[in-house]
């Protein structure tokens, strides 16, 4: 049986006015599921991938119905939690042409965000994993949120389970007393694989700003330096042409090469949301069916620019659907 992918991390509700109105417009609200760390598993699983989604949620009908669509889409569901509190919320309205999207979270006090210390029996969890996930979300939330995330991980370590992070997160978190400089260390040193670009790497990894300056590479080189566990150093790059008009790149430092993709331009795009957890679902893919890593930064960048097309949080895309558009058909004709 193949060993399972785990992710780690909150579930929201998200909430969108019809189309691209504004939220002083509304009068009714769109609602979808999405969270950075259950998005990878959910676009994973549609590929056949085995992956559980590990959380905490509210013990009511919308708790119980997050369960359900995670179910629907192929992922195990048997480690979520259902416990007090509350779910989480987001409303997006999302923009047009020279108008951006703007997003409004009210996710505090959650049921993740309230967990106890050793909530999850990440033994049992990892035991048969071959991969987990996290996200700098995660030890935002709250500090028994990243205590459980540095146990899991240093479980994953144990057990030889490969971990890979992407340390973006929301800045209105953080607001139980840690910083990100002081936590986001200790994990980036029990991973293998990170999402960071020379920004990230100054402000919460102590780089110097002229490394950060010199190249994405020289600056990865000294990520790796610094912590010795690191692999592969990645990083998507977008240009904003217009809220609905991006173009879209990825870059990598493996420990020996850098590699880059060329831009793919997205145009128009319905929904950008869940664009970077599609690009690590599709580096995951790739690289977990032994492709290059050329291959796989190739593979997530185009998943990426596919999800731009469909509306929600999650990809819906089959793997020869990314697999035509890395072959160079961006035409969009009509398939019959």
């Amino acid at each position: 049986m193949m060993k399972r992918i785990i992710t780690f991390g909150e579930i929201m509700m998200r909430l969108s006015p019809p189309t691209n109105e504004r939220f002083g417009q509304a009068r009714h609200l769109e609602v979808v599921y999405g969270g950075s760390e259950a998005n990878v598993s959910l676009a994973l699983a549609q590929w056949g991938w085995p992956c559980a989604h590990v959380s905490a949620l509210p013990d009511h009908a919308f708790g119980q119905a997050v369960g359900q669509y995670l179910r629907q889409h192929g992922v195990d569901t048997q480690y979520l939690c259902y416990t007090n509190g509350r779910l989480g919320l987001y409303f997006l309205e999302k923009g047009a042409a020279l108008r951006g999207s703007q997003v409004i979270y009210d996710r505090y006090h959650s049921a993740l965000a309230q967990i106890e210390k050793y909530s999850f029996d990440w033994e049992n969890i990892l035991h048969q994993a071959q991969w987990f996930h996290w996200t700098g979300i995660t030890p935002a939330l709250s500090e028994n949120c990243a205590y459980e995330l540095r146990r899991a991980m240093a479980i994953a370590q144990k057990l030889g389970v490969p971990v890979s992070g992407d340390v973006y997160f929301r800045s209105g978190l953080w607001q139980y007393g840690a910083s990100p400089q002081e936590v986001l260390p200790e994990l980036i040193a029990l991973s293998q694989v990170v999402v960071c670009d020379e920004k990230a790497m100054q402000a919460y990894f102590g780089l110097a700003p002229e490394v950060c300056r010199a190249s994405f590479a020289e600056a990865a080189q000294n990520l790796m330096a610094q912590f010795p566990s690191l692999q592969k150093v990645l990083d998507t790059q977008r240009v904003s042409l217009s809220a609905t008009c991006n173009r879209i790149s990825a870059r990598m430092w493996n420990g020996n090469t850098y590699l880059e993709t060329l831009p793919l331009e997205i145009n128009p795009i319905i929904d950008r949301v869940g664009a970077g957890d599609a690009f690590m679902a599709g580096f995951l893919h790739a690289t977990l069916s032994g492709q290059s890593d050329a291959e796989a930064l190739h593979f997530g960048i185009c998943a990426s620019a596919w999800k731009h097309t469909i509306p929600g949080d999650m990809l819906l895309a089959s793997v020869e659907e990314i697999k035509s558009l890395q072959a160079g058909d961006t035409s969009g004709t009509l398939k019959r």
